[in-house]
């Protein structure tokens, strides 16, 4: 495989770590689609601002280990090639997983809201909407998922 190709790879699993689940407070997944969710009112009492961490799967890894495979490969020669391919796969399989946990990385906002039952609850969610102290607010909850919404 030849470095084109290799970037090439990389490219791809670049693309495809940046098509991680959202975790906005209005994206569904086709499982929570179509199910019951209980609806409890309530106000905001405090929005705080939050990192959502990046995925971390096998794609950035191994996308990076191989551009850094067939990088590290062209240095030197005869059994300097595969150290060089070894620590080459290494550092780029680090650095690979690294960019995809950060390319993955969003913004996010913790919701704490006081239910009309009394009951203080707080939500961590994507930051795709504004939410303000003492605003009246939805709190959906079914299906293991929980979410703020107007």
């Amino acid at each position: 495989m030849d470095i084109k190709r290799a970037v090439l790879v990389a490219v791809c699993a670049a693309f495809l770590g940046g098509c991680a689940a959202s975790q906005s407070g209005g994206a569904y997944s086709r499982a929570q689609a179509r199910q019951v969710q209980e609806v409890e009112m309530g106000v905001v009492e405090s929005v705080r601002q939050v990192q959502i961490e990046g995925t971390k799967t096998p794609i950035g890894s191994g996308a990076g280990a191989v551009v850094g495979g067939v990088a590290g490969s062209n240095i030197g020669g005869g059994s300097g090639r595969t150290v060089g391919a070894i620590l080459g796969a290494v550092g780029g399989g680090l650095a690979g997983a690294a960019a995809e946990e950060g390319i993955t990385r969003r913004a996010g906002l913790e919701i704490t809201v006081r239910m009309d039952s009394g009951r203080i609850i707080a939500v961590t969610q994507e930051a795709d909407e504004n939410f303000s102290v003492g605003e009246r607010v939805r709190v959906l909850s079914g299906g293991g998922v929980t979410r703020v919404s107007h």
